[in-house]
């Protein structure tokens, strides 16, 4: 196991797909066709002016990274920063062995998996979307009847939308860069020992951005040991959820 046998899995997926694809319209989704990734975009144009200022991206602890293809933009979040231009081929040569290697694969099957219509929701909302998807997920998850819900990666808006649909006692967050915090009344656990949260929690939120930083086979295999239910948000996750057939849950991306 190399932390990334998921995304070696996407990966392998997301190149039939383009053989399928290529064959039922030759004009479609060359492996020449330019990728192009932008170093990180700031953090006003990733997600605006959200009116609160605790998102992990405002306080510099991870980028958004861009990815254009043909005109259509996908992104991935990540701790790594840099750039990248060059072809589709080039981007299913990179080696994926580090954090920025795996965002540009990542952000380039959300563009590309966008631009022949097979997934949406592959840009991060803005302004005042957090707020919104917020009230979203506290809405969903009543609906969900879970007893308890356990939060990978820390997203505050959720957070405090979990807490105040289901109370303090009833969620458990785990994150590598907040661990020991204190959060709307919930400890954060270190993200990288956190099998008391599968041990309690019938329904697990993950952040897709477990894909781009190599950790979601350690908690996706947490999970099956402990028959939890995972559900990945956000948009990083938007071109794999598809290709592995994962539940995703993201209510304000475009």
């Amino acid at each position: 196991m190399n932390g990334c046998d998921m995304l070696l899995e996407a990966k392998r997926r997301f190149i039939a797909e383009l053989e399928s694809w290529a064959k039922d319209d030759g004009d479609c989704c060359e492996l020449n066709d330019e990728v192009i990734v932008s170093a990180p975009l700031s953090s006003r144009e990733s997600i605006g002016n959200p009116g609160r200022e605790d998102f992990p991206i405002l306080k510099e602890k991870e980028v958004l990274m861009q990815a254009v293809y043909r005109g259509t933009a996908g992104q991935a979040f990540t701790s790594a920063k840099g750039s990248f231009k060059g072809s589709l081929r080039d981007v299913l040569e990179l080696p994926l062995t580090g954090n920025f290697e795996r965002a540009v694969l990542i952000s380039a099957m959300n563009a590309v998996l966008r631009d022949i219509g097979l997934v949406s929701g592959t840009v991060h909302c803005r302004d005042d979307g957090p707020k919104r998807c917020a009230v979203c997920m506290a809405e969903w998850i009543q609906e969900q009847g879970a007893d308890r819900v356990g939060l990978v990666g820390m997203q505050p808006a959720i957070l405090e939308a979990l807490v105040e649909t289901l109370g303090q006692d009833r969620v458990m967050v785990s994150d590598l860069a907040e661990a020991g915090r204190v959060c709307c009344g919930v400890v954060v656990l270190d993200g990288m020992a956190s099998s008391e949260m599968f041990e309690r929690c019938q329904l697990i939120l993950m952040t897709g951005s477990t894909l781009a930083n190599g950790t979601i086979d350690r908690l996706m295999e947490n999970a099956r040991q402990h028959n939890n239910r995972v559900v990945i948000y956000g948009t990083t996750i938007a071109g794999a959820a598809y290709l592995l057939g994962l539940e995703r849950w993201c209510s304000c991306a475009t």
